[in-house]
């Protein structure tokens, strides 16, 4: 019994994901899972798009990994002293309608407001609504969804393939598009610069977010703009440690993954 609650007791305060894409053959639940069993905490936030309805209203992947990552998430909120809190995307928009209701021990919400060990508020939201092509042109959002989904299953071949030819290190097909492609890197940035001048009128000392799969921590502005990335590509999350002191982690990397970096000269041509 002291065995399993010692390897029960949190390690970091905060856990905070989003982009997971339950649901669908890109989804690298394998790699959640051992990020999950190796990150207890006291606070787990799912920031949006965690189960893909509009991926799965066309083909449904569901493989016995991804039961396995809802399961241990129901575990984890049932855990007496561990908190779950689901915050809906674009992608399981749905599930806006049960905001304010608990499934399973999980709240249902449409934003929170965090607090972390050093006293900064941050605001959690899954980021979409700061997107001006979701908002207004769905159908340009779902045809780039699936351009994107695309690019991920290829870069599944291509990593097959690096690996075959001894290439070490890890090479993203996707990241490498939207680093290249310059209307991408506009709206990133205005993307972030749109959530942090939200997350500044609410009087907040930054936001946590998800939606466009580019992992990233940086001050705009005076204030901090967080991107936990996702889990179909990048393998990233956030995490927050006892002290509030907030670390991105690429799982299962040894160094940086390209799209964790700023384009700073880029994003200065724009």
């Amino acid at each position: 019994m002291a065995r399993n609650y010692r390897a029960a007791m949190p390690k970091v305060r905060s856990v905070f994901l989003s982009d997971i894409h339950l649901g669908t053959r890109a989804c690298q639940a394998d790699r959640l899972l051992d990020f999950l069993r190796e990150h207890p905490a006291e606070h787990t936030f799912l920031i949006g798009d965690i189960v893909d309805f509009w991926a799965m209203s066309r083909s449904i992947c569901w493989t016995s990994a991804q039961n396995t990552v809802v399961q241990k998430l129901l575990r984890r909120a049932r855990h007496g002293d561990d908190r779950v809190v689901f915050i809906p995307g674009n992608h399981d928009e749905a599930l806006r309608d049960y905001c304010g209701i608990v499934f399973g021990d999980i709240e249902v919400a449409d934003e929170v407001i965090h607090e972390t060990a050093d006293g900064r508020r941050f605001l959690l939201i899954h980021g979409d609504v700061f997107d001006q092509v979701t908002r207004h042109h769905r159908w340009v959002a779902v045809l780039g969804d699936q351009a994107y989904g695309l690019l991920v299953r290829l870069n599944l071949w291509l990593s097959w393939g690096r690996r075959k030819l001894g290439i070490a290190g890890y090479w993203s097909l996707a990241s490498y598009a939207k680093r290249k492609v310059k209307t991408a890197l506009n709206f990133i940035f205005d993307f972030e610069e749109s959530a942090v001048r939200h997350a500044r009128e609410r009087g907040l000392d930054g936001v946590i977010c998800g939606h466009i799969h580019w992992a990233t921590m940086r001050e705009i502005g005076g204030l901090t703009y967080i991107n936990c990335g996702d889990w179909v590509d990048s393998c990233t999350a956030i995490v927050e440690h006892f002290d509030g002191r907030l670390e991105l982690v690429a799982w299962g990397m040894r160094s940086l993954i390209p799209a964790l970096a700023t384009p700073v000269a880029e994003h200065a041509e724009a």
